[in-house]
């Protein structure tokens, strides 16, 4: 899977250079023998984004460096959508931007495992949620559109930094969104419309779809 994820990440054509950070020498010796590049790094930490910041400096990036981080269990998203991350990024100017994909899935709309977001006119993020949002007061069984919040994320190497030392924030801690970090210390968060949807792997279940899907295009 790791493989899968890192070959669609070379694939993206805004993307400068791919490294794999883990703190599993045996996912390190996996990726070397594809020809991968990978950094090591420290197992005590509380979630990827410490890992992707302790990765930045074993890389030594500068402070106006666009990191992305695309998480190991999406192997098979589309490259375009981390250039359209990286596109609104820039374009923003904002330090922090993430995907978006427009549903009418009402089942995920009401999956607390399905995150949510709200955005205002200018496509800030106003809040992440595992809660259904916004609320369709209106709508009876009529189904709507919502946006699906991806896990992909791109962050200015400096901003990176200082995310990371802000202690976890309250709405973080109750609805377990560690980006709701951010929009309670005030840091707007850029949200781009992504090409597609993703298909992470975080069940068993997952894996078995995500297995058909990879068989289906292999065949194709």
């Amino acid at each position: 899977m790791i493989q899968l994820v890192y070959e669609r990440a070379v694939g993206c054509g805004l993307v400068r250079k791919v490294v794999v950070a883990t703190d599993d020498r045996r996912i390190c010796q996996a990726v070397e023998s594809f020809g991968g590049s990978c950094v090591l790094t420290r197992p005590d930490h509380a979630s990827g984004t410490d890992r992707l910041d302790e990765a930045s400096d074993l890389l030594g990036l500068s402070d106006e460096d666009l990191v992305v981080n695309v998480q190991g269990d999406e192997p098979l998203f589309d490259p375009a959508m981390v250039d359209v991350l990286v596109r609104e990024a820039t374009s923003s100017g904002l330090e922090m931007a993430t995907l978006a994909y427009p549903s009418s899935n009402h089942e995920q709309y009401l999956d607390p495992n399905c995150v949510k977001v709200v955005t205002d006119g200018r496509g800030k993020a106003l809040y992440f949620s595992r809660s259904p949002i916004p609320f369709f007061r209106d709508a009876g069984n009529e189904k709507r559109t919502f946006l699906k919040h991806l896990g992909f994320y791109a962050y200015r190497r400096g901003f990176l930094r200082r995310f990371t030392s802000l202690p976890p924030g309250e709405l973080e801690s109750i609805e377990k969104l560690e980006q709701l970090r951010a929009i309670e210390n005030g840091f707007p968060i850029a949200v781009a419309l992504s090409p597609a949807d993703s298909h992470s792997v975080d069940t068993s279940e997952d894996l078995e779809k995500v297995r058909e899907m990879v068989a289906r295009e292999e065949c194709a």
